[in-house]
């Protein structure tokens, strides 16, 4: 159990609806390796690269979880595309860790599966937002229709 002022965080959380996303749970594991990968770099390396790569991973997770919070899907759809955008700049200063000899290549195997999961699953799941309320919608003015 964690206190923050008067904010008290339990470790094992009723589970809202965005963590159930396997997108969110992958972009959360993105965020987690790129922290693990970062937090032994030297001071330099973490202020300039280690800063803007954990910032750019987790705002993947971060834009997936308030484009939920945000209750419609049109709000959904942008805040997911941003976590587009943030996954593109992560992948961005992968390269350039690479490049750099930050990372090493058994770094890259453990990153670079998650990152080729999960691209597709947020360009799946950016599809599938506001279908079913689509559908719903059509449904019922379909059933308005053929009553009048």
């Amino acid at each position: 159990m964690l206190v923050v002022g008067r904010l008290l965080l339990v470790k094992k959380m009723v589970k809202t609806n965005f963590e159930k996303l396997e997108v969110y749970q992958l972009a959360e594991r993105l965020a987690d390796e790129v922290w693990k990968m970062v937090e032994d770099w030297n001071n330099f390396q973490k202020i300039t690269i280690g800063s803007q790569i954990v910032r750019s991973a987790d705002s993947v997770g971060a834009n997936i979880a308030e484009g939920v919070g945000r209750g419609t899907a049109l709000d959904n759809k942008r805040f997911v595309r941003n976590a587009r955008g943030s996954l593109y700049e992560t992948m961005h200063w992968l390269r350039r860790c690479y490049n750099r000899s930050l990372i090493t290549k058994k770094q890259v195997d453990v990153i670079k599966p998650i990152i080729e999961k999960l691209a597709p699953k947020l360009n799946s799941y950016l599809k599938s937002i506001g279908i079913i309320h689509e559908s719903s919608t059509n449904n019922l003015q379909q059933a308005t229709n053929s009553r009048k």
